[in-house]
């Protein structure tokens, strides 16, 4: 999986579990998390997701340091790397 089918993954769950509406034409690897609308409750939510979508296991403290979706995406990555 190549970083940008990653990304374009990831763009689809953050639609679906951001609580505000966003402009996601704008929505870039530099974008921030939190300025795409998630709060405590949704992030947890986006975990799950991820987990669920990219077949992956993590816990939530592995995020800590995560700012942007291009962070999050190399995270993604790294892990689906791992996993072989």
């Amino acid at each position: 999986m190549t970083r940008q089918d990653i990304c374009s993954r990831l763009r689809e769950l953050m639609k679906k579990s951001s609580p505000r509406q966003v402009d996601w034409n704008a929505y870039t690897e530099q974008s921030g998390i939190a300025g795409l609308g998630f709060d405590s409750l949704s992030v947890l939510d986006l975990i799950y997701d991820v987990q669920q979508a990219f077949d992956l296991e993590f816990d939530a403290e592995e995020l800590t340091g995560i700012e942007t979706v291009g962070d999050l995406v190399t995270f993604i990555d790294g892990k689906l790397s791992a996993k072989g």
